[in-house]
């Protein structure tokens, strides 16, 4: 990751978050999911709860995001954002390394599953993510559901 300012990487439980950091963390997803995609989709899908939520923060800044979801019956990682002006810097990289990692800690030997833009596509393969689906229309944002192999702590 590049940038002059420190870059911290916190994980948060669901009981964890402050209404204020809930606050921020839903803004941020909605300035890139709904807004910069143009893409009205239901984020308040009745995950959060269940989630471990990952966020990556420059100084004050927050710049990055993610959840990992306990197994139903596969971890699911989701909600991975970068923040327009931060990507191309390896900040995505370092929030799916992290995801990754808490999913191993947290639900050892089990495959992970996620919902990827079909642009990043090649991304999740560097993870070794394959796709279990044909591409599908996601509220206006092509998708393909992937799976990658399990990881053991």
């Amino acid at each position: 990751m590049t940038g002059s300012a420190e870059v911290e990487l916190r994980w948060f439980s669901w009981a964890e978050l402050s209404a204020a950091l809930l606050y921020e963390l839903l803004q941020f997803r909605q300035a890139i999911f709904v807004v910069e995609q143009n893409s009205p989709y239901p984020d308040l899908d009745g995950r959060d709860q269940r989630a471990q939520h990952l966020m990556l923060r420059r100084g004050d800044d927050l710049i990055g995001c993610a959840r990992v979801l306990e197994p139903d019956p596969l971890v699911r990682i989701g909600r991975l954002a970068v923040k327009a002006e931060a990507r191309r810097h390896g900040i995505g990289r370092a929030l799916m390394e992290a995801a990754l990692e808490r999913a191993a800690q947290l639900y050892p030997h089990r495959d992970v599953r996620l919902s990827a833009q079909t642009c990043l596509e090649g991304f999740y393969r560097s993870f070794g993510f394959v796709a279990v689906s044909p591409p599908y229309d996601d509220h206006g944002v092509p998708h393909l559901d992937m799976v990658g192999p399990a990881r053991g702590i």
